[in-house]
Parts: C-alpha cells; structure tokens; sequence
C-alpha cells in the first residue's frame, strides 16, 4: 500500500484539477469557434472520438510526448543512442533531427543483457536468419512450425520445469488469448489488484466472472475466495465451473516479488488453479534464473499455467505457456494466437534457445552464472542507493524493477527531460498504465551495467531530484573510510 504524503497528494490534486479546468476553457471557446465557423467536416458522420474521450490525451500526453517513445538508433544495451525530436507546434507533432546522445540505459528489460551482441547468441541467431529467413509467413498449424519452434517449446518445458510448453510471437498475446480459452462463462477468474493489462482484457474477454483482491494480499485471496465460493454463480448460485487465480511473479509497475508459497498454499486449499505471469521473473530471479518459483522455494508442480515472456531476460520477442501435456495439447487445438497468427520468428527462436544454453552453463562457460550474480548485485546496490538519497523506491530487493515515486504531473516530463539532458534516458509512467495520482520513473537495471554506469545513473538522479524535489524522505548520512573502518558523518 503506497502511502502519499499530504501535501504531496494535495498539490497534485490541485495541479490535475488547473489542468481540467483550463483545459475546459480552452474546449469551450473551441466549440464557439467551430460553430461560428460552421465546420462540416464529418458530413454527418459522428464523431469517432468524442472531446471528452480524448481530453486527457489532448491536454496532458500531447503536452509531454516528447518523454514517451524515443527512437533509440543502436541496440538497447547498458548505453544506447538516443534520437533528439524537435517541436514547433507545443508537442502536437515531433521532428527528427540528425543528432544523436548516447545515454545510459535506465529503462529497458534488458535484465540479463542479452539484448546486444552476444558471443554466444548472435552468431547462431545470424546463421538461423540465414537458413530459415526472419518470419515463416505462415500460422503454426499451416506452414509456420519449423523445428526451431519444436526445440524451442521443448526447451522452455525443461527451463521452467513443467512437462510442456507452446510458444507465440507476442508477449501481450499470451495472457489476453490464453485466459478466454481457458475459462469462459460459468467460470471464475480472481485476479490480483495490480495485473497487467494483458491478464485484465484477457479476463474481461474470456466472459467468465471477475473478482478482484488487494494487490499481494493472500488473507484478502483466501476471504474472496471463501466468499465466491459460498455464493456461488450469479443469479443460480450454481458452484462455479473452475476457479483460476491469476498473478505476477514480479509486478511490472510495483517491482515486487509475488507472495507466492501463502497464495499457492491457499488455492490448494480450495482447489483453485494458479496461473502465474513470469513476464519480468523469468531468467532474472532465482539461483539458475528460473524465476520465482526457484527463488521462493515453491514446487513447479503446485502451479498449473506458467507463463512468460521472452522479452525481457532472454533478449528476444515473443511468450510461452507451460503445463501439463494435456494443457499444452488443448491450447495447440483451441488457441486462436496458435492457430491464426504468425509463428515467432526462427531468429527470435534460436536467440531464446541460446539464451537458455548461456543462462545453464551449457554454453561451456560460466558467463550465465556471472550475468546472474551481476543483475541481483546491481539491483541491490541500486535499490538501497535510492533509499539512502530519500527516494520513495517500490519493491523488493532482487527484483530489477524499481520504480521512483514522482506523483504530481509537472514532475513528469521535468524529472524525463533534466535526466535526457544529462545523457541518461529514464522510463516515466503515468496514468492510464498506474493510478492518476501514482505517476512514477520505472527504473529497469541490467546486468550488462558496469558499477561505473550505476554510479553515473545515481549521480545524475540525485541531482535531478534535487531540482524537481523528488526525495520525500531524509537521506541517510554519508560513509566514509577512515583507517580502514566506516563511520558515519
């Protein structure tokens, strides 16, 4: 629970309600100028987008644009190049120009650094583009399946720990197209508070019921799951179908680690299923990489669909299911993103599958073990920096993702813009992706960062906080050495 201090959660009330307020005016003499000037343009057409649907678009995103979707020109790795845009018009349209920065890379999913040139992974991702082309112009079930697809699924099976797996080419698609084939109406999905996008229109697609507990709270689970049950469908109080509980092994938006052994305990309790989201665990946490279930000591077996993504740690496109046979047998004959999408690209393939090899040791060198140690180690030292400056960090230690709690909407695009400046490219989120008032930086570390470019990110950060007063807490006195013991200042 994200507590606000008042004064900061008073003035970003304020400041969204001059926002409304002026950008009312504005609209109002718009409507009198565009009646007084007759505008036919639609010819009686309604409007597709109403003035009000889009006011936020309009009067606060259009605004700070230029601090969402930078075009980068390099690979994203711990450095990368930044494309300078230029506005004429107060941000309506962007223009490229010929400069480029190069920044340190504080907001990509990097986390194992598998993103850039690898030794081990490029040149077999180079050879399987040379052999098999960079897409297979076909869905799964016609001419798409290649036996990069049928080594990668057996490949994710044994990583992860489960019997079986399927592969598809987007990672969003995993969640939104798997839930609705796994339930439907007369079913019951309790999702946690905070889910992803993708796991909440997948819900919403599947027409099954939707309930809702406190983000992380098992004891909230364990009520809602008591109280679904009793009652019963709706109107019939028939039992319910099946039960799934869905949840993230590290929350995207939060950086903390799912409490998965008290919420694997109750759904055993209850028989209900456990669809768990690795998009941001797997490959980053645990001993070998395989995600919360190794970090958090839980049976792979107690959770019955396990899904990720390949975008992150792996350095690649696409996600996965993995389950029992039968599981993985019913989704490859149900599944509309196996059956009518394009199969993932054979490069993006065999960029996976070498991934995996490299994190294991299998590539002969102990370079997986390395990249691992490295990412819990830069998160870390990462984290309790920020904390000691007096930011307000989400998360939990081992988890790459640590947001930075900027709340009020000026301090958006000020805190984006003076970091840009000082050459580090930072990753801010604001509503509809979090809550109105919860807007934040979302800092993403890797383990390609050396501790020379972690230094250099706190560095510039702490500056920039000071200018757009971001540290809600009182720093922590100073260390130093002194006849080889610390003392504090």
């Amino acid at each position: 629970m994200i507590t606000i201090p008042y004064l900061t959660a008073l003035s970003t009330y304020f400041s969204y309600a001059l926002l409304f307020a002026f950008g009312q005016f504005r609209d109002f003499f718009r409507k009198i100028a565009d009646w007084w000037g007759k505008d036919n343009s639609l010819q009686g057409y309604a409007p597709i987008c109403l003035g009000f649907e889009d006011f936020y678009i309009r009067r606060l995103y259009m605004r700070i644009q230029d601090c969402f979707g930078r075009p980068i020109a390099s690979a994203p790795d711990a450095w990368f190049d930044v494309v300078e845009r230029v506005s004429n018009d107060y941000n309506k349209t962007l223009k490229r120009t010929e400069n480029i920065n190069r920044c340190l890379n504080l907001g990509s999913y990097n986390y194992l650094g598998f993103a850039a040139a690898d030794e081990y992974c490029t040149p077999r991702a180079i050879e399987t583009l040379k052999k098999f082309s960079p897409s297979t112009c076909s869905a799964r079930v016609d001419g798409g399946t290649t036996t990069m697809h049928n080594d990668l699924e057996e490949c994710v099976a044994n990583f992860v720990g489960k019997p079986a797996s399927i592969v598809f080419g987007m990672g969003y698609v995993t969640n939104s197209a798997i839930l609705p084939v796994l339930i439907g109406k007369g079913g019951l999905i309790i999702s946690d508070s905070l889910n992803h996008n993708s796991i909440v229109n997948g819900a919403r697609g599947s027409g099954a019921t939707v309930r809702v507990f406190q983000h992380n709270t098992p004891s909230h689970l364990e009520k809602v799951l008591r109280e679904q049950i009793a009652d019963g469908q709706p109107r019939t109080h028939r039992p319910w179908k099946k039960i799934i509980v869905v949840v993230e092994g590290i929350y995207s938006m939060e950086g903390e680690l799912c409490e998965l052994p008290e919420i694997v305990s109750i759904c055993k309790k209850y028989k209900a299923y456990v669809y768990l989201d690795e998009a941001h665990s797997i490959g980053a946490v645990g001993k070998t990489g395989k995600g919360v279930c190794e970090l958090l000591g839980v049976d792979t077996a107690d959770v019955d669909v396990m899904m990720g993504t390949f975008t992150k740690s792996f350095g690649s496109s696409g996600g996965y299911i993995a389950g029992s046979k039968e599981l993985i047998r019913y989704l490859k004959h149900n599944c509309p993103a196996h059956l009518y999408a394009t199969s993932i690209s054979p490069p993006a393939a065999q960029q996976i599958i070498s991934s995996i090899k490299v994190i294991l040791g299998e590539d002969g060198t102990s370079r997986g073990a390395q990249k691992l140690a490295r990412i819990r180690e830069n998160s870390n030292f990462f984290r309790s920096e920020l904390q000691k400056m007096g930011f307000e960090v989400l998360g939990d230690n081992d988890s790459p993702v640590m947001p930075i709690m900027l709340y009020n909407p000026a301090k958006i695009p000020a805190f984006s813009r003076e970091c840009l400046k000082q050459n580090v490219a930072v990753v801010t989120v604001a509503f509809p992706a979090t809550p109105l008032l919860l807007a934040r930086a979302r800092i993403c570390i890797s383990a390609s960062h050396t501790r020379e470019d972690l230094t250099k990110g706190l560095e510039v950060i702490s500056n920039v906080a000071d200018l757009v007063g971001i540290k809600y807490f009182p720093a922590e006195p100073k260390k130093e050495l002194e006849n080889g013991r610390t003392k504090l200042e």
